[in-house]
C-alpha cells in the first residue's frame, strides 16, 4: 500500500510536472508570439517611415527641378524678348537710315537738276568740238 501511495505520489509528481513543463512551453511560445509580432509591426512601422520618407524627398526633388525649369523658362523668354527688343531696334535704325538716304539722294538729284537746267546747252552741230570750234589741236 505504501508503494501505491509512493507510486501514486511519483505518478501525481510527474503530471504536475508535465503540466507545469506544459504551461512554460506555452508561456514561452505566446511570449514568442508576441515578440515576433512586435518585431513585425516595428518593422513594418520603420518600412512606412522610411517609405513616407522616400515620397517626401521625391516630392521635394520634383518641385525644386519644377523650379528651376521656371526660372530657367522664364530666363529664356526675357532673353528672346530682349533680342527681340534689339532686333526691333536695329530694323528702326536700319530704316530711319535708309529714310535718311533717300531724302538726301532727292535732295542731290533735285539740286543736280536744278543745275542741269541752269547749264549752257551745247552747240547743236558741233561735231564733238568745244563751242562747236575747232581749237587748233592739230
Amino acid at each position: 500500500m505504501n508503494k501505491q501511495l509512493e507510486e501514486m505520489k511519483q505518478n501525481q509528481e510527474c503530471e504536475r510536472r508535465k503540466r507545469i513543463s506544459e504551461e512554460k512551453r506555452k508561456e514561452w511560445v505566446q511570449k514568442k508570439r508576441e515578440e515576433e509580432r512586435r518585431e513585425r509591426k516595428r518593422k513594418l512601422s520603420k518600412e512606412m517611415a522610411e517609405k513616407a520618407t522616400r515620397e517626401l524627398e521625391k516630392m521635394q526633388l520634383k518641385e525644386k527641378a519644377d523650379m528651376k525649369y521656371k526660372e530657367w523658362l522664364e530666363k529664356k523668354r526675357a532673353e528672346e524678348a530682349e533680342k527681340k527688343k534689339k532686333e526691333k531696334e536695329k530694323e528702326r535704325k536700319r530704316e530711319a537710315e535708309l529714310q535718311e538716304k533717300r531724302i538726301r539722294s532727292e535732295k542731290i538729284f533735285k539740286e543736280w537738276l536744278q543745275n542741269a537746267r541752269n547749264k549752257p546747252q551745247p552747240a547743236l552741230n558741233g561735231s564733238g568740238f568745244p563751242h562747236g570750234k575747232s581749237t587748233g589741236l592739230y
